[in-house]
């Protein structure tokens, strides 16, 4: 037998250790300041929160006596009246349903829309597309009086469905814009490979091509839920009945009422309310906006 000998182990090079290249002073001082200002910025969107929490489990008299000191107790009396007496609660069911219906209309039809702008070529396209951007620049004030005889005429004014048609209206040119490079830059292969395996337009775009752009669907529906629930014009303009009030119309309407006879303390509860599920979205949805908002426009 032949023993074969292990060759010895070569001892690897050291790498000597990298050296850090200094970084200029100007760099250092836009950072320095960037940072300061960064912030600033977030002490001033997070303090007047916090205070708003705080101070919605106050009564009246602590609110006016130290409106910068803790609450004594936490008092949810003021969520029960704000949701009951002020009528919070049937505010927030009508901000619910008009903007959820809105939602739901305004991401099929915009998806629809999106889609075959952008996968489909035929006479027109691109002045629908044009007519679709311009309808983002197009003030909302100057479109509230042709509204207004529009929905009368047709019956909807001071109802609930008029209110969600005119939301989708207004959310469709955004919804649009903001899909169109999304279904651009799917390839045409999957298509193409959806088409050879018998599949049809509806189930290519339903099941092969809407889940792909899920990022970007994801993206403008946060963006739709923020304007929608926080519109107010709209809703003044044309929902004056009391029954159908949204939330931004309770709140000034609570806010209102009496002058200083307001419960504050309610009051501040009631502005929590309404923050809150805005709140929980972005925090939910965060990371994906982010993401699909840098891969939207990289594309």
């Amino acid at each position: 037998m032949t023993t074969t000998e292990l060759a010895p182990r070569t001892a690897s090079a050291e790498v000597p250790p990298r050296r850090r290249t200094p970084v200029p002073a100007s760099e250092r001082a836009f950072g320095t300041v960037s940072h300061a200002v960064l912030v600033l910025w977030s002490l001033i969107v997070v303090l007047p929160l916090l205070w708003t929490l705080m101070t919605s489990f106050k009564t009246t008299n602590q609110i006016f006596s130290s409106p910068f000191s803790l609450p004594t107790s936490l008092n949810v009396v003021n969520y029960v009246n704000a949701w009951t007496t002020a009528g919070i609660g049937s505010y927030f069911l009508n901000t619910i349903i008009v903007v959820g219906s809105a939602l739901v209309l305004v991401m099929i039809l915009g998806s629809m829309c999106s889609y075959v702008l952008a996968r489909f070529s035929f006479p027109g396209t691109r002045l629908i597309y044009y007519a679709m951007l311009a309808g983002l620049t197009f003030p909302i004030f100057l479109a509230i009086v042709p509204l207004f005889f529009t929905l009368k005429n047709f019956g909807l004014l001071n109802t609930l469905p008029g209110l969600i048609i005119t939301y989708v209206a207004f959310a469709l040119p955004f919804t649009v814009f903001f899909l169109f490079s999304f279904f651009k830059a799917l390839p045409d292969e999957i298509g193409e490979a959806a088409a050879l395996d018998g599949a049809g337009e509806w189930q290519t775009f339903f099941l092969v091509m809407l889940p792909m752009a899920k990022n970007g669907l994801t993206s403008v529906l946060i963006f739709n839920f923020l304007g929608l629930w926080n519109q107010f014009l709209i809703p003044v303009a044309l929902n004056t009945n009391v029954k159908n009030y949204v939330l931004s119309q309770g709140m000034a309407a609570f806010a209102s009422q009496a002058g200083y006879a307001v419960d504050f303390g309610a009051l501040f509860a009631a502005v929590v309310i309404t923050v809150t599920p805005v709140l929980v979205v972005y925090i939910l949805f965060q990371r994906q906006l982010q993401g699909s908002v840098t891969q939207g426009t990289s594309k």
